[in-house]
């Protein structure tokens, strides 16, 4: 083996959530290392949009740290906003009912109570912001604050600022403790990596990570397909999309679901999901989701349908039973953190995600309440 690596933090990662660990645990004064058995966002992160999401999040702890994540997110896109292709667009959500706009303004109302930006629009100004949607629909809410960002460059752009080591191409096979039940750094195929601390920032294959450290985390992979079609002028001038979106991603079932979500990107394709199903890491393709995703996408965008779509692509979003993220120190493991489990909202909470691990790293106490976020929180659940 080769000689061991010495750091204060190895954060094991290479996507979007690391790449924010990284980034604010050195700038808190600690020196880091990634390592990633693939390359830079290789995977959730890669097959992402890059949102940055107030607007389908119900207020709670999750909210709280999209809002918090949302205002590191402006500060950084200050520094790095064109290398990483930032577009502050804002998202549009629609009704497609009286009744169906009536829950969406007091999910809004909610939201607003908590911090977020939620503008009610009506029939005529709703066509004022998309001119091109299907026509009669009552209305829908506006939220400025939501933002993209270009996902693969964003995390390269914030490994790179962190001036953290990074490995790529190792494979973690063991978290290794010592006697006091510490970890003691990590065992990859190409040499062990000694470090007091390490944070889990494996995304999808976050349990697979924690269970090397002997803990139970129930991170699931949930599939999702995105549609991508032929550059064209912009006519999709926001994140858009129906309703409905919410409640598939608090759903907990296992079985296909789809919802119409839809964007342009500065390139000139456009971007159509959203499908979510649980059947582990299966990469074949799925011509009922992709069905799905183009019937639901010409329904809001009726010209959609004589537009070509190019391609299809797939990821897995790390999925948690209670649809919150591991976020902080494990206390069944000394010297073990978690930052995984966001499930699609990974781009968006991945600044906040770091920033509050690199205050418990440093022995600060973290601007949010972590205790909804504790790994072991489902500790009953081990077999």
């Amino acid at each position: 083996m080769s000689k061991p690596l010495t750091c204060d933090v190895v954060v094991i990662g290479a996507g979007m959530v690391g790449a924010a660990c990284a980034l604010y645990a050195a700038r808190a004064g600690l020196d880091v290392l990634v390592v990633d058995r693939g390359g830079v966002a290789g995977g959730t992160t890669g097959a992402g949009e890059g949102n940055i999401l107030v607007s389908d999040k119900e207020p709670g702890p999750e909210l709280e740290l999209a809002l918090l994540s949302f205002r590191l997110w402006t500060g950084l896109t200050a520094e790095l906003g064109a290398s990483v292709e930032y577009e502050a667009k804002g998202g549009v959500v629609v009704a497609s009912s009286p009744g169906g706009l009536t829950a969406l303004k007091r999910f809004a109302d909610a939201q607003r109570a908590a911090g977020v930006v939620a503008d009610p629009v009506a029939g005529d100004t709703l066509y004022a912001l998309e001119p091109h949607l299907a026509p009669g629909l009552p209305g829908g809410v506006h939220y400025p604050q939501d933002s993209q960002v270009m996902p693969a460059l964003a995390a390269a752009h914030l490994l790179r600022a962190s001036g953290a080591r990074l490995l790529t191409g190792h494979r973690v096979t063991d978290v290794p403790r010592g006697p006091d039940g510490a970890v003691r750094g990590v065992r990859t195929d190409r040499g062990d990596l000694h470090a007091p601390a390490v944070v889990n920032a494996a995304g999808t294959w976050g349990g697979e990570i924690a269970a090397l450290a002997g803990v139970h985390l129930p991170v699931l992979p949930r599939r999702g397909f995105v549609l991508v079609t032929e550059p064209l002028p912009c006519r999709v001038r926001h994140k858009v999309y129906a309703a409905d979106y919410v409640a598939d991603v608090a759903s907990d079932s296992a079985a296909l679901q789809t919802s119409p979500v839809v964007e342009g990107t500065a390139a000139g394709p456009v971007l159509i999901g959203a499908s979510r199903e649980r059947v582990g890491f299966d990469r074949a393709f799925s011509l009922p989701a992709v069905r799905a995703l183009a019937a639901g996408a010409t329904r809001l965008f009726p010209f959609l349908a004589d537009v070509r779509a190019t391609r299809a692509y797939l990821g897995f979003r790390p999925y948690m039973p209670d649809h919150l993220p591991a976020v902080g120190p494990d206390p069944r493991v000394p010297g073990l953190y978690h930052a995984c489990g966001h499930e699609g909202a990974g781009i968006g909470l991945s600044t906040g995600t770091g920033h509050l691990v690199a205050q418990v790293l440093t022995g600060k106490k973290p601007d949010l309440d972590l205790t909804p976020f504790s790994p072991d929180r489902f500790a009953e659940e081990a077999a």
